[in-house]
């Protein structure tokens, strides 16, 4: 889902430390300690998992990816046949067999 809100975007978290106040969780993608989602980003169970262990910076790659599957598979998002695929592979992405990044895996830049 896509953020809408019209306020201030952060800035990426990734080397910066925690601010006061800031929520600190376990990112289930890079395996360490980072900031964590303002908000419940997905409904039910899947989006409480999201909130719990997965930071903003995995919850960034998230997003790029769920771009490329709209695309390929020609998704829409107002579709619930369409949002079931986008659950199961946000699934995936998250908490499946592969989820961890490989050792010493840095995140592209982002572009300007």
């Amino acid at each position: 889902m896509a953020d809408d809100s019209c306020g201030p975007t952060k800035p990426a978290a990734s080397s910066e430390p925690a601010k006061p106040g800031e929520r600190i969780v376990h990112c289930v993608k890079f395996g360490k300690d980072m900031p964590g989602l303002e908000r419940v980003p997905w409904k039910g169970e899947l989006g409480k998992r999201v909130y719990e262990n997965v930071s903003q910076e995995a919850w960034k790659m998230w997003i790029e990816h769920s771009k490329m599957l709209m695309n390929e598979y020609r998704l829409n998002p107002l579709d619930p046949q369409s949002q079931k695929i986008m659950e199961e592979q946000m699934e995936q992405f998250f908490f499946g067999e592969s989820a961890k990044l490989p050792e010493g895996y840095v995140a592209p830049k982002a572009k300007s």
